[in-house]
């Protein structure tokens, strides 16, 4: 019998990579996706893209979805209730396993490990020590295509905000940017592909920077940025309204 999973779905490339690479070694039953969503503003966390854009691609791959809300920059103590609260949740639906797309991150990995193992459930990790350069050319292979909807002002220019990553995109990252953002450079919104049904239809709208307060060390997972504020360029995506009405 395959392990019952929830995938931890972020809309973008790594995870539909470690998405598409779990059904197609069919191990793993992949009971639904799990995405955090901002309360306030009705957009997944980080990668400020719609709801219900996430909400096509969910439907488009055929799983149902989890919708985990959170308030604005919460606290590790208010997050990791509220993913304890839901995971209990889907256990009752007989999950046993959580998959995830990260790459190489030890102490986020570490993290997940352990916090998934107070709950008696384990993490896989489809992607875990690839070459980043190597799976996003695979990537973009296997007909992928996402469009990049944040990155981080500290280490990429707006320029690269709104753009579809293609060669001439990896060409152009600054040598201290990983390929795939593995550390946070940039995030995406993977909207055609291998998994979908249907492409995700929308257009780009404004482009803007928002800053936010730097976290304090209360993060048992990642590394406290020493600045005082920091900012990410955000794209707009706005899905495509047909003449009915109905987001298409």
């Amino acid at each position: 019998m395959k392990a019952k999973t929830v995938f931890n779905w972020s809309s973008g490339k790594d995870s539909a990579l470690a998405l598409y690479e779990l059904i197609q070694k069919d191990q793993f039953e992949i009971a639904c996706l799990l995405t955090s969503v901002s309360q306030q503003y009705d957009r997944i966390s980080m990668h400020g893209v719609r709801s219900s854009l996430l909400e096509q691609q969910a439907e488009s791959i055929g799983l149902p979805l989890v919708k985990m809300e959170i308030p604005e920059m919460p606290s590790m103590e208010i997050y990791e209730n509220l993913m304890r609260e839901t995971l209990t949740g889907l256990q009752t639906n007989g999950i046993t396993h959580a998959a995830f797309g990260d790459i190489f991150l030890e102490d986020l990995r570490e993290y997940r490990e352990k916090k998934l193992a107070e709950m008696d459930l384990k993490a896989v990790f489809p992607l875990w020590k690839r070459d980043t350069k190597a799976l996003i050319h695979e990537f973009i292979g296997l007909g992928f295509k996402t469009i990049v909807t944040c990155v981080d002002a500290r280490l990429l220019d707006k320029s690269f905000a709104g753009r579809i990553i293609d060669a001439d995109f990896i060409r152009e990252l600054p040598e201290n940017v990983d390929p795939c953002g593995e550390n946070g450079e940039f995030h995406t919104f993977t909207f055609d592909g291998p998994l979908f049904k249907n492409p995700i239809a929308f257009t780009k709208g404004d482009i803007v920077l928002r800053k936010y307060e730097a976290p304090k060390n209360e993060d048992d997972c990642y590394t406290t940025p020493q600045e005082t504020e920091y900012g990410f360029w955000y794209c707009d995506l706005i899905p495509i309204v047909s003449k009915s009405g109905k987001i298409t």
